[in-house]
């Protein structure tokens, strides 16, 4: 492969992830395909810099210094858990193909190899921990252990209930309590005004090793959703006991697609805590993601995925570092975040510049989110895990409210759909009164979602919002159902790129509440664009060029579906 195709093919689709090109009801055949290379990017590059990097958004600003050390576990890590195999090997065995049909695999080295695997993802996970977050680590052991025993001690029918109310409860809890610190604790058990003693002190002590991340509290919110898998799909696998749904639909477990991974559940004897906790505690993908579920973790350790490959993965690390130079650059060339969290006064800028500090904002929220979930992701793929890729879709691609849900943080959606979407009944646009308790399942999918992002009013207006700007598409989706303009395709998608238009604006402004300016910042923007006639021409004209590269994102879709990919976002 010549230099300028392998620059090509960092940007296929493939590349990203092979869901998103193969049915996630088919097993992954590891054959060469070849398939049309989107038009790669020309901009010339510029690695100079006009000044310091704007490192007002302190999230980002933390992960960015901590990336070398990142780095250096992306690499040690797997390197550590070859010497684990290699003082632990696996006896040959017989059976089953693997994915890549060169190899073969039975049930019993399936077995043999999650013992290896998961071994050492609890070893690991422990150690980890203790590095991560000190003596704090004491209390998130402690969590995981009520959540389990919570999961596979209580009758079955309080499962569901018990689980949800107590990591909402959690969610809560690490938020007031603010990770439940030793000296608060020592205080409680000796109040104020008794002379220091030794709780106090020892308090003070436990809280001085915090570890790497005192604050622990902080990035447990991906924690509690695999608490609520773990719970959840041994929930369910109590159902399917009478029989394996592999011996019934005649399946070779070790080349299962996707979808029957995460529906087939693991054998009684593997929801056990130690697979739980490396589960739970999975170094990769521990802080952020993406999340993949119990049964998906625990099919991946006893047979290896043959969507992983080791030029696919080196293709994905040089799309990675290209996202860490571009966002590099967005910092160092446009102020926006500084600007924004200044509290300025948005009278001053034109209507245009409101605008784009606002867009430039958004792609900068889409970037410091992209590349940790990336870089991580990366991480996992060399490790031997293939959890799904977060993000698809580049925010300007996203012409549909729900579609873009869809692609931002996907494997979120895709927890939210098995765990909460599908048992309240999904959605339906048939007649009224589906389309009535879909908004409604929309809503109350959301208010967790901001919930779970961060317990603050900014984000739970921002979920309702959501919710409130999907409404004018599901109603579209009624009142012109596609099939009626079966006969005038061409109307029909002039009429939704109008349609579309509309929708990007309420959803850029939703953005704007939850993640960038707030209620009051907004205001302040839209009042800007709209006090004279020049921001409301601009508005119109900005209209005319968004309906423009509606169209082509809708022509992207379609070279899509002629290829046999069909992404629904």
């Amino acid at each position: 492969m010549g230099p300028w195709s392998f620059a090509r093919s960092v940007y296929a689709l493939d590349t990203i992830d092979t869901r998103f090109t193969s049915s996630a009801f088919t097993p992954h055949k590891s054959v060469a395909v070849t398939r049309g290379d989107p038009a790669g990017s020309r901009s010339k590059k510029d690695e100079s810099t006009r000044g310091p990097p704007d490192l007002s958004d302190t999230q980002y600003s933390t992960f960015r210094g901590n990336m070398p050390y990142i780095a250096l576990l992306l690499l040690f890590q797997p390197l550590l858990r070859r010497v684990y195999e290699t003082v632990r090997p696996l006896s040959p065995q017989n059976g089953s193909a693997k994915g890549n049909s060169k190899t073969f695999i039975s049930a019993i080295e399936g077995e043999a190899r999650l013992e290896q695997r998961a071994s050492f993802d609890f070893r690991f996970a422990l150690i980890f921990l203790a590095a991560m977050h000190g003596f704090s680590a004491l209390k998130v052991l402690l969590i995981l252990y009520i959540n389990f025993s919570i999961g596979t001690r209580l009758p079955r029918k309080f499962v569901p209930a018990a689980t949800w109310f107590f990591n909402i409860s959690i969610l809560f809890a690490n938020e007031l309590c603010e990770g439940y610190r030793y000296a608060d604790i020592a205080s409680y058990l000796a109040p104020a005004g008794e002379e220091v003693n030794l709780i106090h002190t020892w308090g003070r002590w436990l809280d001085s090793y915090g570890g790497v991340m005192s604050r622990w509290e902080v990035l447990f919110n991906i924690t509690v959703l695999r608490l609520i898998s773990f719970n959840m799909d041994y929930y369910f696998s109590l159902d399917k006991r009478g029989g394996s749904p592999i011996e019934k639909k005649q399946l070779d477990p070790a080349n299962l697609s996707e979808r029957d991974r995460i529906a087939t559940p693991a054998a009684a004897k593997e929801y056990n805590y130690r697979n739980y906790v490396g589960y739970v505690i999975y170094a990769p993908l521990y802080l952020t993601g993406p999340i993949i579920t119990f049964n998906d973790y625990i099919s991946q350790c006893k047979y290896p995925p043959a969507t992983i490959q080791t030029a696919r993965t080196i293709r994905y690390g040089v799309r990675v570092a290209l996202c860490i130079l571009a966002m590099e650059l967005v910092l160092h060339y446009d102020y926006c975040i500084a600007i924004s969290k200044g509290n300025p006064n948005w009278s001053d800028y034109t209507p245009a510049q409101i605008s784009l500090l606002s867009y430039f904002t958004l792609h900068v929220i889409w970037l410091k989110l992209l590349i940790p979930w990336r870089l991580f992701r990366l991480w996992a793929l060399i490790d031997g895990i293939d959890p799904p890729e977060n993000m698809l879709r580049c925010v300007s691609n996203s012409p549909s409210p729900i579609a873009f849900w869809r692609s931002w943080h996907r494997s979120y959606n895709r927890w939210l759909i098995r765990y909460i979407y599908v048992p309240l009944g999904g959605s339906s646009a048939r007649t009224w009164k589906s389309t009535l308790r879909t908004i409604m399942n929309y809503a109350l999918v959301f208010t967790f979602v901001a919930m779970w992002h961060d317990i603050s009013l900014n984000l739970l207006i921002w979920g309702w919002l959501v919710v409130l700007f999907m409404m004018p598409e599901i109603i579209a989706g009624y009142i012109f159902p596609r099939r009626k303009w079966e006969k005038a395709p061409t109307a029909y998608r002039i009429l939704c790129g109008v349609g579309v238009v509309g929708n990007l604006m309420l959803m850029m402004m939703a953005n704007l509440v939850g993640f960038a300016v707030g209620v009051d910042g907004l205001k302040s923007i839209i009042y800007g664009i709209l006090k004279d006639y020049s921001g409301i021409a601009f508005l119109v004209t900005a209209s005319s060029a968004m309906f423009t590269g509606i169209q082509v994102m809708f022509e992207i879709r379609q070279a899509e579906m002629r290829q046999g990919i069909f992404l629904k976002c």
